[in-house]
């Protein structure tokens, strides 16, 4: 009698075990499409809409990895040419499940430097790509709904001479500012802070940069003499650039040098 006791308890056992076991495989295989999604490396370009495989040939010129979940929350199609995977979830659960984050805006605030900026309360992005001295492209892990995962940024109050425009020629200095901001940002993690308008005519995100060191890139460019402040449009630290610009022409520094 004892023994059967022991016996069923020992199978009660058994069971409990093979259903906590069921239980266990059922959660992994349910959460394998997302995961799927998160992994998966797929690729985009600098000014594109659509996302490809790494050996696509429109990847010529330029590629940026990103995950397929991002590419999903940031409206990206797929190239028809290399036929990249598709996500698993259709786009509107997925622009559902966007955070809705508030972003940081200067001109909310009552700062009247930009060294007072407060880095905890800006966005977080990786500096993925270089256009010139005053635009970049960044990755933005999991990005509210105003946003999408790769953008093109302008910085905000600054203008540095031209080294991409299409019916200018590289103006003086152009190089060296271009340099310093590839030099000083590409694959380094910033902090986004914005102001009254979020995007410009042509679609990019005018932000401030931020360093890890709590640091104005924006204004450091200025302060170097990499660029102009550029107040053909209002902005937050139009003063604070203006007195930028001015120390920096007396001082003689970067594109003031020699003239």
């Amino acid at each position: 009698m004892l023994y059967q006791q022991e016996r069923a308890i020992a199978l009660k056992k058994v069971k409990r075990s093979l259903v906590l076991i069921s239980l266990a495989i059922l959660s992994i295989l349910w959460r394998l499409p997302l995961l799927k999604a998160e992994d998966t490396k797929v690729y985009v370009t600098n000014s594109g809409t659509k996302y490809h495989r790494e050996t696509c040939s429109f990847l010529s010129r330029s590629k940026i990895a990103v995950s397929l979940n991002d590419v999903l929350i940031s409206g990206y199609e797929p190239c028809g040419v290399c036929k990249p995977p598709l996500p698993s979830q259709d786009k509107a659960s997925a622009r559902a499940s966007v955070p809705q984050t508030s972003l940081y805006r200067i001109n909310t605030t009552s700062l009247t430097k930009s060294s007072m900026g407060d880095i905890s309360r800006m966005l977080p992005a990786e500096v993925v790509g270089h256009v010139d001295g005053d635009t970049v492209r960044v990755r933005i892990s999991n990005p509210p709904a105003e946003l999408k995962a790769i953008e093109t940024i302008r910085m905000l109050g600054v203008d540095t001479p031209e080294t991409v425009h299409p019916s200018k020629p590289v103006e003086r200095f152009g190089k060296e500012a271009s340099d310093f901001t590839k030099a000083a940002l590409l694959g380094t993690q910033v902090y986004l802070a914005f102001d009254w308008d979020l995007r410009d005519h042509y679609g990019r995100l005018l932000a401030y940069l931020y360093t890890p060191e709590s640091r104005c890139f924006n204004a450091l460019l200025i302060e170097e003499g990499y660029a102009y402040a550029y107040v053909s449009y209002p902005f937050h630290f139009m003063e604070e650039f203006k007195g930028l610009e001015q120390a920096a022409r007396q001082d003689k520094r970067g594109l003031w040098r020699n003239l």
